[in-house]
Parts: C-alpha cells; sequence; structure tokens
C-alpha cells in the first residue's frame, strides 16, 4: 500500500493518491491532471477510480480531464446529480483496490452529497479515512453553501449527525486525511497540520466534543465570514463541467504589446499584477492589484475578484503559464493576455506604493499616520497595535467607504503578503498615501509599540 498527499499550498488543498498492487486510486485531484499520471507512470501502476468527497466550492476539480485521459471511473457519493457520467455510491459500497478497499460513508453537512472514504488495509483493518470538507484538523467544513436551497442551520445539524454517527466511532488510530489546510475558507479555523488521527481530533477539535446538537449548530455557525463569491460558481462548473486545461492555457496566455493591453484595460479589463510585493511597490501601472505568486495567489484572487471580470496579468518574464494555471485551477478563465515583455515594456509612468520598517511606525502614529490592521478577526482579536483601525482585507474595497483618502494609513498584515495586496486596492481605488509596513505584525511586535488584546463584535 502506497499513499501520497499531494498538497498545494496556493490552495491550501490536498489531493491523494493511494495504490495497491498496480492499482491506483486518486481523491479530490486539481484541474491539472499531470501530477498524477507522472506519479503512475513512475511507478508502473494504472489509475482505476477517481474518487469526490463533494462539488468542491473552492477549486475546480481535475477529475472530468483524468477520467477521459485514464478511463477511470469518476465516483461520488449519494445524492450527486452531474451533467456528466459518474457512478454514484451507495452509503457503506465498498470498492477494492489491489489489496485494500475505500468504503463510501455519506456524510451530509457540508454538503448533502459529501462522502468520506474509509480506506481498509491488507488485514481489512481500518487504516486511514479521507474526510474531504467533513472533518479538518481542528475545525469542520462550512454549512453555508447552499443558501436559499438548504439553511446554514439545517446542514449543521446533518454534519452533527454524521460526526457522530460515521467519524467518532472510528477507533483513535485512524489517520484522517482533509482536503484543506490552514488559510482554506472552507473552514473557520482549520488547524496547521494537513493530517491527524481520529483520536487526536476527539480531544482537540471543538467540534467533535460531547455537546447536544443544537450546541453543536450554534457553535459550528457562529462567526462565519461570508464564503467567497467564486464558491458558488465553482460548485456549477464541478457540477457541470469544463474545458480541458491545456485548451484554457492556451487560449489564456496570450503575450500582449502595449497598445493591446492599453485596449483591454480601455474596455474596462482589471490588472492583476502577480510579481511579488517587494517587486510592485517599486511600479506599477495605474489601476494594479497586487497579489503575488508567492502566496495564497488563488484563494487572494477569489475573494477579492470577480469571478467574470475580464483580466490582463503582469507578470515576471517566465511566470505567464504558472499565473494563468492557478487562476484555471479556481474556474477564472476570463484572462485576455499578460503584458509582453513584463513591467520593463511599460513606458508610460509607473505608481508607487511607499513602505517603512516596523521601527517606523511608532514615530509614524505620532506624526498623525492611522495604523490600518488588515488580518482576519481572529488575528486581532488575539493582539494587534493600540488603536489601530480594523478593515479585514477579505471584504475590501467594500469596507473602505468610512476612510479618509488623503490620511496617510500604515497598512499591515500579519507578514506582508495580504498588506500589499490591501495597499494596491486601496491605490486603485483613491487613496493619496497607504504604507505598507515590511514583516507585518510579526516584525512589529519586536518593536516597542504598544500591543493590546480585545474582542471585537464581528
Amino acid at each position: 500500500m502506497h499513499i501520497e498527499q499531494l498538497y498545494t499550498n496556493c490552495l491550501a488543498e490536498a489531493a491523494y493518491y493511494i495504490e495497491s498492487e498496480g492499482e491506483v486510486a486518486i481523491i479530490d485531484p486539481l484541474r491539472e491532471t499531470k501530477p498524477y499520471l507522472q506519479i503512475a507512470a513512475e511507478r508502473g501502476a494504472e489509475i482505476k477510480y477517481i474518487f469526490e468527497t463533494h462539488f468542491h466550492a473552492d477549486f475546480v476539480s481535475g477529475h472530468i480531464d483524468l477520467s477521459h485521459q485514464t478511463g477511470a471511473k469518476i465516483i461520488y457519493g449519494p445524492n450527486a446529480d452531474t451533467d456528466y457520467e459518474i457512478y454514484q455510491a451507495k452509503d457503506g459500497e465498498v470498492f477494492q483496490l489491489g489489496k485494500i478497499t475505500l468504503q463510501a460513508l455519506h456524510t451530509p453537512g457540508h454538503t448533502p452529497e459529501s462522502t468520506c472514504y474509509l480506506l481498509k488495509d491488507e488485514q481489512g483493518k481500518d487504516y486511514a479515512i479521507f474526510t474531504g470538507d467533513t472533518l479538518f484538523v481542528g475545525d469542520v467544513g462550512r454549512p453555508d453553501l447552499l443558501d436559499g436551497v438548504m439553511t446554514k442551520e439545517e446542514l449543521a445539524g446533518m454534519m452533527y449527525d454524521s460526526l457522530n454517527s460515521k467519524i467518532k466511532p472510528l477507533a483513535d488510530n485512524v489517520i484522517v486525511y482533509p482536503a484543506h489546510g490552514p488559510g482554506s475558507a472552507c473552514g473557520k479555523n482549520i488547524g496547521k497540520e494537513t493530517f491527524s488521527t481520529i483520536g487526536v481530533q476527539k480531544k482537540m477539535n471543538y467540534a467533535l466534543q460531547d455537546m447536544s446538537k443544537e450546541e453543536f449548530i450554534d457553535k459550528v455557525t457562529d462567526g462565519m465570514l461570508p464564503p467567497p463569491k467564486y464558491f458558488f460558481e465553482d460548485a456549477r462548473i464541478n457540477k457541470s463541467g469544463y474545458q480541458p486545461i491545456e485548451t484554457v492555457i492556451s487560449k489564456n496566455k496570450s503575450a500582449l504589446d502595449t497598445d493591446k493591453f492599453k485596449q483591454y484595460l480601455n474596455d474596462g479589463a482589471l490588472i492583476l499584477d502577480t510579481r511579488m510585493p517587494g517587486d510592485f511597490e517599486k511600479g506599477f501601472i495605474k489601476g494594479s492589484i497586487n497579489i503575488g505568486l508567492n502566496g495564497q495567489y488563488a484563494v487572494w484572487v477569489g475573494t477579492l475578484i470577480n469571478i467574470n471580470d475580464p483580466l490582463i496579468l503582469v507578470t515576471e518574464p517566465g511566470k505567464e503559464e504558472e499565473a494563468v494555471l492557478r487562476l484555471a485551477r479556481i474556474g477564472y478563465e476570463n484572462v485576455k493576455g499578460f503584458l509582453k515583455g513584463g513591467i520593463e515594456a511599460w513606458v508610460e509612468p509607473l505608481e508607487r506604493i511607499q513602505s517603512i520598517e516596523p521601527e517606523k511606525v511608532a514615530s509614524r502614529i505620532k506624526k498623525g499616520s492611522v495604523v490600518l490592521d488588515v488580518r482576519k478577526h481572529g488575528e486581532f482579536n488575539t493582539a494587534h497595535i493600540k488603536d489601530a483601525l480594523f478593515i479585514t482585507l477579505a471584504e475590501m474595497p467594500d469596507n473602505l467607504s468610512g476612510l479618509d483618502k488623503e490620511k496617510d494609513y500604515l497598512v499591515h498584515c500579519a507578514g506582508g503578503y495580504r498588506s500589499m495586496i490591501a495597499a494596491s486596492i486601496m491605490k486603485k481605488e483613491g487613496f493619496k498615501n497607504p504604507i505598507n509596513v515590511y514583516g507585518g505584525f510579526g516584525a512589529i511586535q519586536q518593536t516597542n509599540i504598544g500591543i493590546e488584546s480585545e474582542v471585537v463584535d464581528v
């Protein structure tokens, strides 16, 4: 038996390669299929099954392309209705893979079709469970993605039943392999590890503690931020089907000269600058939003940019295909192309964003600058600069309307990636002088500036 977790930091997503006796199952594959095909080829194995734990909302799955390329069956659990051919497993149905088995356990809650897959080893013992978005390390999947169809309270109630009847009875040593890790918007506060055990989760995961169904519903639904808008479109794509990834990349990876780039810009296209924050701040085209490839690029694009907006890209030379591919992973396909030659090709004046060292924050505050903390609610509640203004990045630009565009804002996040995104949005919205703080709150804490903690109503 051979198990590999293929983790993609950009999406905080885990796919799985499982092999026994030359037969392979892939669970929750990303849209590009090369990694799975390559591993199977290198090991002389054949992909037999493609298991989907549910209709993913945060990325476009590679199940359809992988099935076309290998002939492997696409397997969903009960209640999964699609516009393409699948095999719909029954609750408790067992699938043989070499000398091991995978059993479908229907666990509705995150979504009605959510299904976990329990792996039994060569001796028939429960070895691992692939939980999709039903159970994460330290958290469970959000139950609010069927707006208008089922309420979050109804789904949370179903999740309570699923966890108590299917997950908690498993032995403590069974390995938990979830579909996501920290940073994913599919949970409220997913732990930093990407796998665990049932025993550890029974001790540490708030959602697996003994409580009534009513208490569980309250805890799971409390404090949830709205899901990124693209979630609903990606779920639809995963139900209805999509173009092959090669077609999307070929169409979207168009080199645009400056005249064509300007034409798209004048027609309303949004400039997405994918360079690192340190390069972006030195010079960028007016109106650009900086979401760098060096961080959770896809997650923040999906959170901040409408999936149907036409995009034109500015990238570091050689990074064009990566930028397009990582957009396609989350269903962003309205990319008109990239600026040929990169930022160096732009001959018109560039805008800049000032950045300062954390040691200078205190003196800038004394001169009237306002600290703007753009982290998540939980981060801010744990600790923040005294008198800081809290405006979370995920809700920009809608939450900027009450701010004075003439003031100097010292923008920071935890480490510096999100703050440059925020500063670029503020600049695009007409703010005169958003100032990025190098190193974010982590570096600011090392100075002598006042830090406080408090609970903020959200």
